[in-house]
């Protein structure tokens, strides 16, 4: 048979086949079916659009208390033997990490007892998205580039739309299918002559909530901010982040947020002589930051979907029910998370991370303009870029403003400023937050290729850290 006759198996057929292969003490197998949509646009102008289809597979055996995964193509799914061959590899592989001992985040697996989700769906195909789902968002951009063609700006930026189907099958019995819609949308302006650039970006699940006339017309705003240009000096500044700047910040504490290395000593949330920071205050101010599969408009799975180990999850864990989890509870230090061996293993309870994250508890009735209208100096920070960890033991990230960073004075905008390198610790943004705004959807420019589904609102930040004066445009 050549190649091109090959008949690939459905993913069902991929676990189903891989699972009865398996001869070692435990297997998982996860596929993932991607249907992806997208769109870009240069100079006012749509530049390339398209629709794809793949499908990838990987295969965790489990021997001696050891695990490895291996990854699949399509291509070693096209019959009973290519199947058995990545499960040889895996089992091989894991065989050899089991001969320096069991692992540290071992656990029994999941039984479909224990396992979070249904397995009602299991046997349907996945589902796939297709370029209608931009139909408003075109029209929006049609008039959108009409308007800056009139106005003397240019408009640059993508849309992609991506529908996941996950299917989650293990030696235990476990049989799960997960369908996760994932839309992002960026938008840069420029003046015409490419001397001010102002960004936007936000996050659907299918774009009918993204209004690209009003992110259109937020950048002009900003643009005509920008035609006064003042030079500062480096310094501490009271500092407004917009939402999706506070979610660059958050995402990483939560990413940071390991009980094992804690426990270990080698974590901002490691106590001073051992033990951890749970318990500690680091704001008077409500706010709690967690995770929660069954949000509104940012649900994910409700289980875990582990293809590795870290100290934040374990490939031991897949199934495991996923509920929520507070970080941070009114001001306060209230959990870190734990696999369900680190659980074990140090006398806590398992705390898995859902792919969502949401700060709350702010004043509602405020948004970045009013924060911006009650400073009576400092900035306002609409993106930021190249963040980076400086010191694992205070959080400590440097980075980079960009595409906007303006002068408040006297609740008003004065005009663009320099770009800065900063230095903040996501913990500092807590300790030294003195406003705190309406919770509202928000995309991270920074992690958006990995993480698009948060929530999180404006803050003030009293003396925000600007290190340097930095070169970027």
């Amino acid at each position: 048979m050549t190649a091109a006759a090959q008949q690939v198996f459905s993913p069902q057929q991929i676990i189903d086949v891989a699972l009865a292969a398996s001869r070692a003490d435990g297997c998982i197998v996860v596929v993932n079916g991607t249907s992806t949509a997208n769109v870009r646009w240069a100079n006012n102008t749509v530049t390339t659009s398209g629709v794809s289809d793949s499908l990838s597979w990987l295969v965790i055996s489990v021997v001696g208390g050891a695990a490895a995964t291996v990854n699949a193509s399509v291509a070693a799914a096209s019959s009973p033997a290519a199947v058995a061959e990545v499960v040889r590899q895996s089992e091989r592989e894991a065989k050899a990490s089991a001969s320096a001992g069991r692992a540290r985040d071992f656990a029994e697996l999941v039984t479909p007892e224990q396992a979070g989700g249904s397995e009602v769906g299991f046997g349907e195909p996945g589902e796939p998205t297709s370029f209608s789902v931009y139909s408003a968002l075109l029209s929006g951009l049609a008039a959108a580039f009409d308007g800056a063609r009139s106005d003397d700006r240019l408009l640059f930026g993508f849309a992609r739309h991506e529908i996941s189907t996950t299917y989650l099958g293990t030696s235990t019995g476990i049989r799960r299918r997960w369908v996760q819609p994932t839309g992002t949308v960026e938008v840069n302006a420029k003046s015409a002559d490419l001397s001010r650039s102002a960004w936007s970006g936000a996050s659907s699940s299918d774009f009918t909530d993204v209004d690209i006339l009003t992110m259109s017309d937020a950048l002009t705003r900003r643009l005509e901010w920008a035609r006064r240009r003042v030079e500062i000096t480096p310094g501490r500044y009271d500092t407004v982040l917009p939402p999706t700047a506070v979610a660059d910040f958050m995402l990483f504490q939560a990413w940071s947020s390991g009980a094992r290395a804690a426990y270990e000593g080698h974590s901002a949330f490691a106590a001073p002589g051992g033990g951890t920071r749970i318990g500690e205050k680091l704001t008077d101010l409500p706010l709690s930051l967690y995770s929660d599969p069954t949000i509104a408009g940012l649900e994910t799975a409700p289980y875990v979907v582990a293809p590795s180990s870290s100290d934040e999850i374990s490939v031991f864990d897949n199934g495991a029910p996923l509920a929520r989890t507070d970080l941070i509870a009114r001001g306060e230090i209230a959990a870190l998370l734990h696999t369900r061996g680190s659980a074990a293993e140090l006398g806590s309870e398992f705390h898995g991370f859902s792919d969502n994250l949401v700060l709350d508890g702010g004043d509602q009735s405020l948004t970045t303009e009013d924060l911006v209208a009650g400073t009576r100096r400092g900035l306002l920070v609409t993106s930021q870029w190249y963040l980076r960890e400086v010191d694992p033991m205070t959080l400590l990230m440097t980075g980079l403003t960009r595409d906007g960073v303006f002068l408040i004075e006297n609740g008003e905008i004065a005009g663009a400023v320099n770009n800065f390198r900063f230095n903040m610790s996501p913990l500092d943004v807590f300790r030294q937050a003195s406003a705190v705004g309406r919770t509202e959807a928000a995309l991270s420019r920074e992690w958006s290729d990995w993480f698009t589904r948060s929530a999180m609102p404006p803050i003030r930040v009293d003396g925000f850290n600007m290190s340097s004066v930095s070169k970027a445009q």
